[in-house]
Order: structure tokens, then C-alpha cells, then sequence
């Protein structure tokens, strides 16, 4: 069996095979030998992604999303890949929800700047810009990512659930109750995650499964238990698992210990996108990132300090089969 310490070398140097089927049909076989379908968590690296004043540079990120896209699709090209998964998430001529994450405030939100070449990306694809849609909790958190609320049906739309409400009906699956964003269950047809990277006080990291913290009315009370079973079972609701067909995370810049919120002493910068379909895995992944780091600048892993992601087994666990957090069947692919 593979111990926590060899999992976090593998995850640091892109040696792992994640098993899962894709629901977009963007992963295929890497191994023609084997019979079950592979998909890929690829992370994207550019070292030169922010410039000496500390300020993203918006054509390398733009480029890093290319290579990204690309890489994890199989396409050449990064409108033919993006025009797949339009296609494959049954979003052609419907609505294509961005899900950012801005809780932290300004310093540790998802980029204005990845949200906005995101959108470019799928009108080149053919989505009309109105059927683009930036959103969160809330306008506030919005703008602590950098973005400009619009409402204008003629251009790229952006504005919170606090201006549309939430559903009436509490739905409810294993130990969570939760009252939907309308913007998830009527406005958008696929959502693509955008989550940022960051260590969490309560449940050790905050990335891909704990983002659908922001589409919920309520989620504090979703944090019992350092959130376990509460993401696992977030994440297991149907309109979840329906709906947020592809995660594109925010690894441009992190905090690896005192979040969520913004601490500038722990601030850092991988320089990186994670993209993949398995939140599960891609937390698993995220989570070898941040021990990485806490690593290297002396700090205490988050088991030794009581706060390790134990969501993410449950998540992966037979009751919730929401993806895989065995290394051995994850593949991550540096590029």
C-alpha cells in the first residue's frame, strides 16, 4: 500500500493514475492495455506567471489556460477543445455558468483574469456572450475577485445568488439540508469550477468539492466535523453532480497556511492551473500541493495538526462514489 508520505512525492512529480469515467468525454485511454477508461488531472505550470511587482500577467495566463485545455482534451487547439466541451456538456446554445470563489477576500480570490479568459474562450467556441455567466455567493465576493457585476443580456453576465435568492424547497441528502442558488438549478445548464487554491482553518483545504460551498444558502452549517461529512455530502446532491461538468482551479496563488482568508505571511504563488472532471481527485491532488509546501517552510503537516481533508475519502467512500483519491489511479500530468 502507498503510504501519505510516497502519495505526496508522486502528486509532487506527476506520477499518479486516476480512473474514473468522464463525464464530458474528454479523457481517454492512456494505457491500451487495460480496460478501464483513464482520465487526467493536468497541472499547468508557468514560473514567469506573475511579474517582479508581484501582478498577473494576462497573456501568460491566457496561454497557460491554452495549454492547459489543450493538454487535458487531446486538441490541438484551444477553440476546437473548448468547442468539445460545450458540446459535450450539452451547453451549446444554453447558459455556461463560471463559478468563482471570492469568501476570501481581495489577495486569495479566483482571478478576475482566468474568469474573463474563460469566457473569451467559449465565445470563440460559439457561445453567445449573454449566455455567459460569472457568479457567487454574493455581489461582495464578486468583486473581492476583481470582477464588474453586469446584468446586460447583450454581454458577459455577472452577478450573485444574493440577486436572484434561492430555491424554496430544502433539499436534503445524508446529514446536509440545503436551499440551492436559483443561478445553479434555473439559469445554468453546466457550471465549470473555477475554486482558488488555500489552506482552511476547519477542514485542512478548501479547493474543488468545498467551492460548492458558495451555491447553498447556508453553507456554515455544512462546517461540522471539519466539513466531514458535510462537503462529501454537498457534493452528492444531483443537481451538483448534473451540473458542474469541469473544474479549472486556481493555483496562480495561495495561501498554504491561516486560511481561508488572506494572510500575506503565508502567501505563495504556484503558479498553476488544475484542471480535471474528478473533484475528489483533484482535492486529493491539491492537498499533496499544499503539504508540499508547508514542507518546505518548516510547518507541522495538517494530520499533526488536526485538521487533515478527511472529506475527501468520504467523498471518495462507497456511499458517496463521487471519484478516487487512491493514487494509484490517478494520473497527473505536469505540462
Amino acid at each position: 500500500m502507498t503510504s501519505r508520505r510516497d502519495f505526496l512525492k508522486e502528486a509532487a512529480t506527476g506520477a499518479v493514475i486516476l480512473g474514473t469515467h468522464s463525464s464530458l468525454g474528454l479523457t481517454h485511454a492512456l494505457d491500451p492495455h487495460t480496460e478501464q477508461e483513464k482520465s487526467r488531472v493536468i497541472i499547468a505550470r508557468d514560473a514567469a506567471l506573475h511579474s517582479s511587482d508581484g501582478k498577473l500577467d494576462e497573456k501568460r495566463v491566457g496561454d497557460l489556460l491554452d495549454r492547459a485545455i489543450a493538454t487535458y482534451t487531446g486538441r490541438k487547439r484551444p477553440v476546437d477543445a473548448w468547442k468539445h466541451i460545450v458540446l459535450e456538456g450539452g451547453a451549446k446554445e444554453k447558459v455556461i455558468g463560471l463559478k468563482t470563489n471570492g469568501l476570501g477576500g481581495k489577495g486569495i480570490s479566483t482571478h478576475a483574469v482566468l474568469a474573463y479568459a474563460i469566457a473569451e474562450r467559449l465565445q470563440q467556441a460559439g457561445v453567445k456572450p449573454g449566455n455567459i455567466l460569472i457568479w457567487d455567493r454574493n455581489a461582495r465576493d464578486l468583486e473581492a475577485c476583481g470582477l464588474t457585476i453586469n446584468t446586460d443580456p447583450s454581454r458577459v453576465r455577472c452577478f450573485g445568488s444574493d440577486s436572484v435568492g434561492f430555491e424554496d424547497a430544502v433539499e436534503k441528502w445524508g446529514s446536509s439540508h440545503a436551499r440551492f442558488s436559483r443561478i445553479l438549478t434555473r439559469e445554468c445548464a453546466m457550471v465549470i469550477n473555477l475554486p482558488i487554491l488555500k489552506d482552511h482553518s476547519m477542514s485542512g483545504v478548501t479547493f474543488a468539492m468545498k467551492n460548492m460551498y458558495g451555491v447553498v444558502e447556508r453553507p456554515q452549517e455544512l462546517h461540522a466535523g471539519g466539513c466531514n461529512p458535510g462537503v462529501a455530502d454537498l457534493n452528492a446532491f444531483p443537481v451538483i453532480q448534473q451540473k458542474i461538468k469541469l473544474t479549472i482551479g486556481d493555483a496562480m496563488t495561495s495561501v498554504y497556511e491561516g486560511g481561508p482568508g488572506f494572510r500575506p505571511e503565508h502567501l505563495w504563488q504556484p503558479n498553476a492551473l488544475i484542471v480535471g472532471e474528478d473533484r475528489v481527485a483533484i482535492d486529493q491532488i491539491a492537498w499533496g500541493i499544499l503539504e508540499k509546501k508547508r514542507a518546505e517552510v518548516g510547518l507541522k503537516t495538517l494530520e499533526a495538526v488536526g485538521r487533515p481533508p478527511r472529506y475527501i475519502a468520504t467523498a471518495a467512500d462507497s456511499t458517496h462514489a463521487l471519484g478516487v483519491n487512491d493514487p494509484r489511479h490517478i494520473k497527473v500530468i505536469e505540462v
